[in-house]
């Protein structure tokens, strides 16, 4: 499972012209699945995600998370975070995974994040072509792969 987070200052998806979802102070999380992961990588994240200190102290600080700032958080699936672009110049996908193994495991992740901070969290729409506004504040962007936590 692989994870760009982007520390936001508001957010929204836009799906026919139609406001799907919106949030303000938190995070927008697009959210790439592949078929190896498991119910082990949501947790990981889940637990990583929340605690993740990126937002601001009293003295300019990164050293609050989510939690601590009660903020928002919309979660968007994207599969192109599993992209290679090892061979040629059209990317290949063939890492990420197909919807009937990656619906519900998005699922299980939007409903695991929603339980670690007590609130609902908004998302796009799996496989829709949308529109993603954000105004990054900072700017702040974080990658995290539960199979390389190195990252």
């Amino acid at each position: 499972m692989r994870v760009v987070i982007q520390r936001v200052s508001k957010a929204s998806v836009t799906i026919n012209q139609q406001i799907k979802s919106a949030i303000q102070k938190g995070m927008l999380i697009l959210l790439g699945i592949e078929d190896a992961d498991t119910d082990e990588d949501i947790s990981w994240l889940i637990k990583k995600i929340s605690q993740l200190r990126i937002f601001d102290d009293e003295d300019g600080v990164m050293n609050k998370s989510l939690l601590d700032i009660d903020g928002e958080a919309l979660v968007v699936s994207q599969f192109t975070l599993h992209a290679s672009t090892k061979k040629g110049n059209r990317p290949s996908y063939i890492r990420a995974a197909k919807p009937d193994f990656a619906v519900p495991m998005y699922e299980k992740f939007v409903a695991a994040l929603s339980a670690s901070l007590q609130k609902e969290v908004p998302t796009g729409e799996f496989g829709a072509n949308m529109q993603v506004e954000l105004l990054n504040d900072g700017p702040v962007t974080i990658i995290i792969d539960s199979k390389d936590k190195s990252f």
